[in-house]
C-alpha cells in the first residue's frame, strides 16, 4: 500500500476555513484518482470528495459550495479548502489514492499499481 502524507488539520470555530493538503510518493509516477474520506467519532468512515486524473471533481452533498478540492501535479499533492466550517465537519481526515493506469519509477521501471491512504488529520469544529 502507498502511504501519503496528510497535513493542515486544526480546530477552529464556526464558520472558519482550514486547509489540508495530502502528498503522494515521490518515488512513484503515476496517474491518480484521489480522494477526501472523514470519520467522526462513532461513526463510518464517509466519502467527502473526489479529483479523478482529468480534474473532475466530486462532493458529498453536505460539503457542496463550501469545500473545494484541488491538485497539484507538479507536486504529486492535492488539497482540500474548506470555507463555513460547521461543527459536524469535526472528523479525522484521510486522503486516498486509486491508480488509473501502470505507474512507474522515475527510472522508468514499471512498478505494481496500489492504492493509498494517509494516516489522518484532526479537524475539529467548535460553536
Amino acid at each position: 500500500q502507498v502511504q501519503l502524507v496528510e497535513s493542515g488539520g486544526g480546530s477552529v470555530q464556526v464558520g472558519g476555513s482550514l486547509s489540508l493538503s495530502c502528498a503522494g510518493p515521490g518515488h512513484i509516477i503515476c496517474n491518480y484518482d484521489w480522494s477526501w474520506y472523514r470519520q467522526a467519532p462513532g461513526k463510518e468512515r464517509e466519502f467527502v470528495s473526489r479529483i479523478a486524473s482529468d480534474g473532475t471533481t466530486t462532493y458529498v452533498d453536505a460539503v457542496k459550495g463550501r469545500f473545494t478540492f484541488s491538485r497539484d501535479n507538479s507536486k504529486n499533492t492535492v488539497y482540500l479548502h474548506m470555507n463555513y466550517l460547521k461543527p459536524e465537519d469535526t472528523a479525522m481526515y484521510y486522503c486516498k489514492t486509486v491508480p488509473n493506469g501502470p505507474c512507474f519509477t522515475p527510472a522508468g521501471s514499471p512498478i505494481p499499481p496500489a492504492t493509498g491512504w494517509g494516516q489522518g488529520t484532526q479537524v475539529t469544529v467548535s460553536s
